[in-house]
């Protein structure tokens, strides 16, 4: 995984989460102690009017039956032992749905913040994810996260925040402070993703654009730091005349590959093949996949989120389907010694769920035609997880773009991405699952064999 900073501490086993691509921290504590700040302080000063999105969603809860007995019972089910039941402090903490909103309420008032915190981890910051953590993997909170109406308002909800991660009021936590993102571990943590895929000991100045000398570096928001461009050279094009050798996408961990990818799968199981036509969005192309390689990586919290193209050749299609932005899957209940079902459900967390989000999530999806004939037609399917409410395509429909420009980017958030390849194409050599590193953008990712 993405070591945060103070990740290297002793963890207890109770205590300790596996987290691809460290969205939110190891250690278990870290979030809580994060959390009940935030509960602490809204309990302090008691509720405030609710935001006009935020009232919306109450309305919404409260006029739909189906949807208010959601989320009532969500936060009944979530188990009573263990880690579940209490937080380092023995508090429990989000309690209904209206203390949900209240607290949504608060966490928007600003953008994500560097926490130092709980022996020096870093929480990096997606509130959201750490309000609805546990009740996400009840039944109840099962069935509203794929809930049509539900992930509809949660657009709107993650669209209004959006437009605050993008304003200049949300650039305050891009200070020096131990919150801020240019503070000492931020910014220790930072290079350390962006300089290990190519041992390089870059600045953050040297890798990103920006302007050290003003404030913020020139960002003027939260989202203009979290989509900050690379310097050109800072990643160079693999074999940029060659077209067999395919480029990275993103900067991202391997997660897997696949091959022989059936058109239509149970992806909510807990091996969660690849449902291909699910993933590209019913689309009349995805027909032509049946069969296909798929390659999958996730990007790490600290990580550069712009995509760009593995091959040269044309833009076929491109668009954005709307999905879902929380919903993880329950796979069935685990079985005890004397082998029974011990009652417990298993939950696997958004980021450790990453090919059943590839059919689920909203996520953008783009068929490019390569120049090579080996490889023909392709797909990029940028995968939006938990907070993310905007994948966003910066190319169009017939555009002719060389490997290594830019095809678009994700907008703060968790974050996956798939390469699908077509029967029969001959692609080989990718990274080995399980890699420590990031592979870099636009480096080698894969070799592509004629005939």
């Amino acid at each position: 995984m993405v070591h945060q900073h103070g990740d290297e501490h002793h963890i207890p086993n109770e205590h300790k989460r596996h987290r691809p691509g460290a969205w939110l921290p190891a250690d278990h504590r870290v979030q809580h102690e994060w959390l009940g700040r935030q509960v602490e302080h809204v309990d302090k000063h008691g509720a405030k009017d609710l935001i006009p999105v935020l009232q919306e969603f109450k309305e919404l809860i409260e006029g739909n039956t189906r949807i208010y007995m959601y989320f009532t019972e969500m936060w009944e089910e979530v188990p009573r032992r263990a880690p579940y039941d209490k937080d380092p402090t023995g508090k429990r903490q989000i309690r209904n749905y209206k203390h949900m909103l209240n607290m949504l309420n608060h966490v928007f008032t600003k953008a994500p913040e560097w926490t130092d915190a709980a022996a020096g981890v870093g929480m990096v910051g997606v509130p959201m994810v750490a309000i609805f953590d546990y009740a996400m993997g009840t039944p109840s909170g099962h069935a509203a996260f794929l809930d049509p109406d539900v992930n509809k308002m949660l657009k709107k909800v993650l669209n209004e925040w959006g437009k605050y991660l993008k304003s200049p009021e949300s650039a305050h936590v891009l200070g020096h402070d131990s919150e801020g993102w240019f503070g000492d571990s931020a910014t220790k943590d930072i290079m350390s993703v962006a300089n290990a895929p190519l041992k390089t000991s870059h600045k953050f100045e040297d890798m990103f654009v920006c302007d050290p000398q003003a404030k913020h570096y020139g960002y003027k928001s939260w989202d203009d730091f979290f989509t900050r461009p690379l310097r050109e050279g800072a990643r160079p094009v693999a074999s940029s005349e060659d077209d067999s050798i395919i480029a990275n996408a993103c900067e991202s961990k391997v997660y897997n590959v696949e091959r022989d990818c059936k058109l239509r799968d149970r992806f909510w199981i807990k091996g969660q093949p690849y449902s291909v036509l699910d993933m590209l969005g019913h689309d009349a192309l995805a027909h032509k996949f049946s069969g296909a390689t798929i390659y999958q990586a996730f990007l790490s919290a600290l990580s550069y989120h712009r995509w760009h193209t593995p091959v040269s050749g044309k833009i076929v299609r491109a668009f954005v389907r709307d999905g879902t932005y929380f919903s993880e899957p329950l796979f069935e209940a685990g079985i005890d010694a004397a082998g029974q079902k011990d009652g417990d459900i298993d939950v696997k967390s958004i980021s450790d769920a990453q090919g059943y989000l590839t059919a689920l999530a909203t996520r953008a999806v783009i068929f490019i035609e390569a120049d090579n004939k080996d490889i023909g037609l392709m797909a990029f399917i940028g995968v939006g997880m938990d907070e993310v409410s905007t994948c966003e395509i910066t190319v169009k429909e017939g555009d002719h773009i060389k490997k290594g420009d830019e095809l678009g980017m994700f907008h703060f958030g968790g974050s996956s991405h798939c390469l699908l390849f077509r029967k029969g194409v001959k692609v080989d050599g990718f990274p080995d699952v399980g890699r420590a590193d990031n592979v870099p953008v636009r480096s080698q990712v894969a070799v592509v064999k004629s005939g």
